[in-house]
């Protein structure tokens, strides 16, 4: 597979990922704690980072890795 389909897949899912993640947080389906709600942000903002670094992308990598690892620190307080 060719590294720019590949990366624009990549981009699409995580886009996807984040949007479903805001549509159900602003609907009142999640909630913003929400193990589930945490773990589409964290999944979206890595997937987008991973793009942003292949594609030379790099004030997108840092908020996408400040994203990632905000949604990440979140879960594991709401696991505790």
């Amino acid at each position: 597979m060719d590294i720019d389909i590949f990366t624009e897949i990549l981009s699409y899912i995580g886009m996807i990922c984040i949007l479903v993640a805001f549509l159900l947080e602003t609907r009142d389906i999640l909630g913003s704690k929400d193990t589930r709600y945490l773990s589409l942000m964290a999944i979206g903002s890595g997937l987008l980072a991973i793009r942003a670094l292949l594609i030379y992308e790099w004030a997108f990598l840092v908020l996408e890795i400040v994203w990632c690892l905000a949604a990440i620190m979140a879960l594991i307080k709401t696991k505790r």
